[in-house]
């Protein structure tokens, strides 16, 4: 089973709620300031929220101590994404679970805050990851934003779907089109397609 996991199995954008959570006063202060313009795009739909993501990812952690990083993650995790849970498709995904059914979060969001979640939960993880560079940091992603066709590609290199009988995959936006199309019953924002 394969889920996104901002406004699929949360009611908002987590990805943002966690820059904002996470960031230094000065961070936030001096990304509204240069990235403002890059919102504005993204707003008026010039920028796709896959190019943004990893200048906003950037900004907010190049530098950044992992332990400390690290820490804020958990608490997020721990604290702040179960009040943003959809209670429906997280019943959904406790069901497929209880059925012994194989799930995996597949998210642009970044494994940060969505690694300590996953293992909370007992479920498997592909993610935007954060890459180190010795214990801080670089402000670069790993393998790249995981969204439209890198959210297929990586489920296919990590999973060998012929050997499940039945693939389930939920989205809720077209970033997720790629993802739903592995499945065998795809649900878009909770609608079967």
């Amino acid at each position: 089973m394969l889920f996104d996991f901002d406004g699929t199995l949360t009611h908002q954008d987590m990805f943002t709620k966690f820059i904002l959570y996470s960031a230094t006063p000065l961070r936030l202060l001096l990304g509204i300031v240069f990235m403002s313009p890059l919102y504005l795009l993204y707003k008026l739909g010039v920028i796709p929220a896959r190019k943004l993501r990893p200048f906003v990812s950037f900004f907010a952690f190049v530098g950044r101590s992992e332990q400390k990083v690290t820490a804020i993650g958990e608490a997020y995790a721990r604290y702040v994404i179960p009040s943003c849970l959809r209670v429906d498709m997280l019943q959904t995904l406790k069901q497929h679970q209880a059925d012994g059914a194989t799930i995996v979060l597949v998210s642009a969001s970044l494994d940060l805050y969505l690694k300590p979640w996953c293992q909370m939960m007992g479920i498997s993880l592909i993610c935007s990851e954060m890459a180190i560079d010795g214990n801080r940091y670089s402000g670069y992603y790993s393998t790249g934003d995981c969204s439209c066709e890198a959210k297929a590609y990586k489920v296919s290199q990590e999973f060998d779907l012929s050997r499940y009988s039945q693939i389930y995959a939920y989205g809720d936006t077209k970033e997720d089109l790629a993802m739903l199309a592995l499945a065998d019953k795809a649900f878009m924002g909770g609608i079967a397609q």
